[in-house]
């Protein structure tokens, strides 16, 4: 069966992966949301990027001639 020592740094290595997938998954869900809405626009403009929003609007009219 081995050590205890060694089972229990195998949960906790597996806990930890656990937990890495599921805030990856999270990170994943939350900007694939983002990106639907106008959430992603502000968030862009205030960490200071500007012109996503602009140049979307470009693209999505043009797109339509």
């Amino acid at each position: 069966w081995g050590c205890p020592r060694e089972a229990m740094a195998r949960r906790a290595v597996a806990g930890l992966l656990l937990l890495e997938a599921a805030g990856l998954v999270g990170a994943m869900l939350l900007y694939r949301r983002m990106e639907h809405s106008q959430v992603y626009y502000k968030s862009n403009e205030w960490s200071g990027i500007h012109g996503i929003r602009e140049n979307d609007q470009m693209t999505w009219l043009s797109s339509k001639n």
